[in-house]
């Protein structure tokens, strides 16, 4: 089973040499275990933008479909056998960049 592990951060851009080390060694440990996939950063939602074009509107808006200060800063995804072993991989990661992170399987 495949699951997304978001990480939810703000505009501080806090992260520390420490965090960035223990991303790397729980990184490590995903990839030793068979549990990677992918991970990725992203980019603060004051650079996104919103694009629809049901219907072709070709409609574009700078923004974030949300108004919050909170937001997904990355995500990893992990191949896991059960939600039990997600729910601690999600644990150890929150552990790993010192933010709290959302867990969804993947459909």
């Amino acid at each position: 089973m495949k699951f997304a592990i978001f990480v939810i951060d703000d505009e501080s851009r806090s992260g520390s040499s420490q965090e960035m080390a223990a991303i790397d060694a729980f990184n490590e440990k995903l990839h030793a275990n068979n549990h990677w996939v992918m991970a990725v950063g992203l980019e603060s939602p004051k650079n996104a933008l919103l694009i629809d074009n049901r219907s072709r509107a070709n409609e574009i808006e700078f923004g974030s479909l949300f108004d919050k200060p909170d937001f997904y800063s990355g995500m990893w995804v992990i191949e896991a056998t059960d939600l039990s072993t997600a729910k601690q991989l999600a644990a150890e990661g929150s552990l790993a960049c010192n933010r709290k992170v959302e867990l969804r399987p993947f459909l």
